[in-house]
């Protein structure tokens, strides 16, 4: 069953396109992780925040990736990462055009 991620933690920026340009080597080498289905980025200036939504294969995957992430931030000064696993209600989330892989 597909699990969802949600990631987020203190941000200082940059923001917006600044961001996408300072990293866009992150994210093409996100696709490649393990059980990874898609991500949305997601940044509030306004809170400080950064973050992603993120739809995996499995929990084991999620679980890894989260562990990966969390790890990766510490190294550029981001002590606290909030991370939440969900399952996903598949037959809902179609009726509401949300993107899934089919099963």
């Amino acid at each position: 069953m597909a699990k969802l991620l949600q990631v987020d933690f203190q941000y200082n920026g940059p923001y917006g396109k600044q961001m996408a340009d300072a990293l866009v080597e992150l994210a093409k080498s996100i696709n490649d992780e393990p059980g990874m289905i898609w991500k949305i980025w997601t940044e509030s200036e306004l809170e400080q925040l950064g973050g992603g939504i993120y739809l995996f294969t499995d929990e084991t995957s999620a679980r890894n990736y989260l562990a990966m992430h969390s790890a990766r931030l510490k190294k550029m000064g981001i002590d606290e990462v909030r991370g939440k696993l969900f399952d996903v209600n598949e037959a809902l989330t179609l009726i509401n055009k949300g993107p899934l892989v089919p099963a």
